[in-house]
């Protein structure tokens, strides 16, 4: 029994109780994860707010308005502050959070590895190192190299996008201005562009009009946005990306048809994704609270 056993126990309660209330939340508690790991390593860094003479991570055009579930993790933060002061770092919570998250959509559960330590820096141009939503196949291998994980691991990864829902203005460009000659991306299934664009009308600079990742079942981690892809209705450039080399299509068929395989090694790649550059022993801080640090 740690210092604070009843912690992942807590954060539990608090991600149940908000995938209740909105069960896009727990989408949002994955992507808060992944967000968090490639800036900087799992350290927190993605939950500090802005301050007058600090433009943060959160700030950015990748992150925001987009990136949700900053409350679970704040009223998780509180809940523990008031039973073990100053044991549980903001980075932990995150990442027992998305492992939690996983777990409620239909995934598997997977032990997550504790004793993050949570950094005292957040730079709204770090977060550059976020794959956009219109890389090709060897810009997402790139950047996921540069932390550490294979491409077979990225492909694994990927299927995140089987729960959540994306905004209209990361994929609009391959809808209406995918060339000079304004056409649609032809790698993009027409039915379903045709689809999309009533979702998605013309022209519509709407950072709130969303549409579901894998339409076919939006809130269930399950191997659909594996089908998707291979039935050329990947939503962004990055999904259909995946086609575009034999080993990678390769992946993406073996991973739609067998759903178990899948759901462990994305667990797998879950814990190793939340190894990437952590602070350990008298590096960084336990934030007392998780979006300023400490005094």
């Amino acid at each position: 029994m740690g210092p604070c056993s009843v912690a992942e126990l807590i954060v539990k309660e608090e991600v149940v109780k908000a995938y209740f209330q909105d069960r896009g939340l727990a989408a949002g508690l994955v992507r808060l994860h992944f967000h968090d790991c490639f800036v900087r390593g799992c350290d927190g860094s993605v939950l500090i707010d802005s301050t007058p003479s600090n433009k943060a991570e959160k700030d950015s055009p990748a992150n925001n308005p987009s990136l949700r579930g900053f409350n679970i993790i704040d009223n998780a933060k509180t809940r523990l502050e008031a039973l073990c002061p100053g044991v549980v770092s903001c980075a932990d919570i995150v990442a027992f959070a998305a492992r939690d998250s996983v777990q409620i959509t239909g995934g598997l559960w997977y032990d997550v590895p504790a004793g993050r330590r949570d950094g005292r820096v957040s730079l709204i141009a770090e977060t550059r190192a976020l794959p956009p939503a219109t890389s090709n196949l060897n810009q997402l291998t790139q950047i996921f190299s540069s932390h550490g994980l294979t491409q077979e691991e990225m492909v694994t990864l990927s299927g995140a996008h089987t729960i959540g829902r994306a905004h209209c203005t990361s994929f609009a460009s391959r809808l209406y201005t995918f060339n000079s000659s304004g056409n649609q991306d032809p790698s993009l299934n027409t039915l379903y562009a045709s689809k999309l664009k009533q979702e998605c009308p013309k022209g519509n600079k709407d950072v709130n009009l969303v549409v579901p990742m894998n339409p076919g079942s939006p809130a269930i981690t399950d191997t659909g946005y594996y089908v998707d892809v291979l039935n050329n209705r990947g939503l962004f450039t990055s999904d259909q990306s995946l086609l575009t080399s034999t080993s990678t299509a390769n992946q993406v068929r073996q991973n739609a048809m067998n759903p178990f395989l899948w759901k462990s090694k994305f667990a797998q790649a879950m814990v190793k994704m939340g190894k990437i550059g952590v602070l350990t022993g008298h590096q960084g801080e336990i934030r007392s609270k998780c979006r300023v640090i400490n005094k």
